[in-house]
């Protein structure tokens, strides 16, 4: 590897602030915040969506049942589809 062309790799605590979650991470983010996390100083960022939160992963999905250009055709002249 080349000398001093990467970024400086560390734990990093991401908070979901959604969820109310923290999870450590390794990371090149770059913060000046930091928080005390189980006994320890951590570089600190804040985030919006993260597994914890986020729909498709805690089962809460929507499902959008919109039909396609080809179904509303079918639909509105009485077809049905291709069978």
């Amino acid at each position: 590897m080349k000398p001093d062309i990467h970024p400086e790799y560390r734990d990093v605590v991401f908070h979901d602030t959604t969820s109310d979650s923290y999870f450590v991470i390794g990371s090149t983010l770059k913060t000046d915040r930091t928080i005390d996390y189980q006994g320890a100083t951590y570089p600190y960022m804040t985030i919006d969506v993260s597994s914890k939160s986020h729909p498709f992963y805690t089962g809460k999905q929507r499902v959008s049942q919109n039909d396609g250009r080809v179904a509303k055709f079918n639909k509105r002249y009485k077809r049905g589809g291709a069978k």
